[in-house]
């Protein structure tokens, strides 16, 4: 045993293997451990409550041997008196635990689609940047109210109301914050950041009005008609391509990133079905086409090398946003279209047009079943029994293209001249 100074320090050999304790001769309990790497930690080791306690100070190196030995003292003077200096620095830790810290653990502990993780990391580094490297307790509901008005008065830079961003990115801070209530706890178990500031948004969040554009059932026949016109004159894959995801977007009532991502491999051209493996709700389906899906199917181009049906030049390797096709569909319709209005609209033709039961509309659309029934004793996953109800829809589509073409027709024929 000697005082450990750096001179002493830099002479010792490290052990072959495990690892040897040096201990100083001035303060009892303070040491050093050294591994066969030759890492110098500085320790040290007393009792609490009759229990023995070692605690590693920090790498030789970044202390020193005289400012190990102080923080030595602090710590064998607070096991004295009881007070365990891990516990000490565990809660001090999970009281300043940031913003940053409790999004990454989010993101790691649950269960995620990327694209929600996207949407976390987005809200995080833009909505709440000024936070990022706050401890979450610090956030007060003060500050909360301020930024939660900001945006839903200005948006995110001041160039207009945001109230939709408002309310889904403090949305995104409610559940860091629940997570960050449950995960950072004392010894004791009783949880170190007791208050959720977000909720003094209660009864505070911005309305929104629910979104129903869709084609108007008076445009359906144009816009299905322009749909094949342009079909057959598209002059490159990528644009065909677009005008494809479209159309199927019209016949099945997919989501765009369901649909825009569909592989070879998800579609049974024989038997008449395409698969959606991990969809928005979780719950894997194989859903029924229509002979007018399978036809577009069919009549698409296969490219060498790519798995995806509606593929591109692109990075993505498939059209991820047909968005020169939608805007010639919102013109043709008359107002402005997004591929999820295509989905409302499939929603619409099936149950005003199609008279079709809400709940087989439901499970064409994929979205969960609410009630016992669906839930418990309805097929949910093997949904092909439905292909008459997705061939009721697709046929209507169709019909409204035919009435518009004889129409168009019909109008162009020379009037009859009057009988004298």
């Amino acid at each position: 045993m000697a005082k450990l100074t750096k001179t002493y320090i830099d002479k010792i050999t490290p052990p072959a293997s495990g690892y040897d304790l040096h201990w100083d001769s001035e303060v009892s309990g303070f040491g050093i451990r050294v591994t066969p790497a030759g890492k110098i930690t500085y320790i040290v080791q007393g009792r609490v409550n009759g229990k023995e306690a070692r605690i590693s100070i920090g790498p030789h190196g970044v202390f020193t041997a005289d400012q190990a030995r102080e923080v030595a003292r602090e710590h064998l003077r607070s096991m004295r008196q009881g007070i365990d200096p891990r516990t000490v620095a565990k809660e001090r830790a999970a009281e300043t635990v940031s913003l940053r810290d409790v999004a990454d653990a989010y993101k790691r502990d649950r269960p995620l689609k990327d694209s929600s993780k996207a949407e976390i990391e987005r809200h995080v580094t833009t909505t709440f940047e000024a936070w990022l490297k706050k401890p979450m307790a610090s956030i007060t509901r003060e500050a909360v109210t301020k930024r939660f008005n900001e945006i839903k008065n200005h948006g995110l830079r001041g160039d207009g109301p945001a109230p939709a961003q408002a309310n889904q990115g403090f949305s995104v801070l409610r559940a860091l914050f629940n997570y960050a209530i449950r995960e950072y706890r004392r010894p004791d178990g009783t949880a170190i950041i007791k208050d959720n500031p977000v909720e003094v948004l209660h009864k505070k969040w911005a309305p929104i009005k629910a979104k129903t554009t869709r084609i108007p059932d008076s445009k359906v026949g144009a816009v299905w008609s322009a749909l094949q016109q342009w079909r057959e004159v598209a002059y490159n894959r990528d644009t065909l391509a677009s005008i494809d995801l479209v159309m199927f977007l019209m016949l099945t009532g997919a989501r765009i990133g369901e649909a825009s991502a569909l592989t070879w491999d998800r579609v049974n051209l024989d038997e008449g079905w395409w698969h959606i493996p991990d969809p928005k709700n979780r719950n894997p389906v194989w859903m029924p086409l229509s002979s007018q899906a399978l036809e577009l199917l069919k009549t698409r181009q296969r490219v060498k090398g790519s798995d995806f049906v509606f593929t591109s030049w692109g990075k993505a390797g498939h059209i991820r946003d047909p968005r020169d096709t939608m805007n010639k569909v919102s013109e043709v319709a008359g107002l402005h279209l997004s591929p999820h209005d295509l989905r409302r609209t499939f929603t619409t033709i099936g149950l005003a047009n199609c008279r079709l039961d809400l709940y087989r509309v439901e499970l064409l659309t994929n979205h969960v079943p609410k009630t016992v029934t669906e839930r418990h004793y309805l097929e949910t996953q093997q949904l092909q029994y439905l292909r008459p109800e997705a061939q009721r829809i697709a046929d209507w589509i169709e019909a409204q293209a035919v009435a518009v073409k004889a129409q168009a027709e019909a109008a162009q024929q020379p009037e009859a001249e009057p009988v004298e």
